[in-house]
């Protein structure tokens, strides 16, 4: 075992790593070992793309305006219950973008995602892989906490994946990292556990951008054996990087 992953996984929590058994088989791929995702459907807008903005633009002007909508959006009835809004946090131009489900409790206080202890072991993570969480854009499929941290009701993430989908298309990621259940299914329209999903790269959008899926943060403090797993995920993350390079 090599100093350096020692080191990463140490970082996440993990004081030992053993290659664990395969995972159940996985859903049929395509192509080159990857497996093409379906796009979210929202209300009243289909997102079938993910129209990546002008590279070398200046999009302060359009980030702004996004962000703007967001703020004031009264779209489905999660508003009635923020604090605030939960845009999104990060590096626009980032080649990991993290997609989470929804703000918490703490997220809607202080209106950025994944803070308090399930963003800490996330920030470890991404560490882990040699990436500062300011080096990557993190959103959530909703903007809006759903109240007692409930899971999104199809409804309001339809009506949120319109926002989600330009932020995609402005950040421009070379790999998205779905995190938990809820946001992997959701962008990949599909009901298979995550347990089928993780361990294989997903082609997302038109553009095919690679997707990774991995457990969320809240779990794995929950159950700190599935650490190694997710090491696994990480890893893959870091090589779609490199090949991409």
């Amino acid at each position: 075992m090599s100093k350096r992953r020692d080191q990463y996984l140490a970082a996440i929590g993990i004081p030992e790593w053993r290659l664990r058994t395969a995972e159940p088989e996985a859903p049929a791929l395509v192509g080159e070992g990857r497996v093409a995702a379906s796009s979210p459907v929202a209300v009243e807008t289909k997102v079938t793309t993910v129209t990546p903005s002008p590279a070398g633009g200046d999009n302060a002007a359009v980030w702004e305006e996004l962000a703007a909508a967001v703020r004031v959006c009264t779209r489905c009835g999660l508003h009635a219950g923020r604090t605030q809004t939960v845009f999104g946090v990060g590096r626009r131009d980032a080649e990991v973008m993290v997609i989470g489900e929804a703000p918490g409790a703490d997220e809607d206080r202080q209106g950025e995602p994944f803070v308090g202890r399930a963003g800490q072991l996330l920030n470890a993570m991404l560490r882990a892989i040699g990436l500062p969480r300011s080096e990557v854009y993190i959103a959530n499929i909703l903007k809006c906490r759903p109240p007692n941290n409930r899971d999104p009701q199809p409804d309001e993430s339809a009506t949120c994946t319109p926002y989600l989908t330009r932020q995609i298309g402005l950040v421009r990621p070379r790999v998205l990292l779905a995190v938990g259940r809820i946001a992997a299914q959701w962008l990949l329209q599909t009901d298979a556990p995550i347990g089928r999903l993780r361990g294989r790269v997903f082609d997302y959008g038109e553009p095919a951008t690679p997707l990774v899926v991995t457990y969320h943060p809240a779990y794995l403090l929950r159950s700190p054996s599935a650490k190694a797993t997710a090491w696994a995920d990480l890893c893959m993350v870091r090589e779609l990087l490199s090949k991409a390079s």
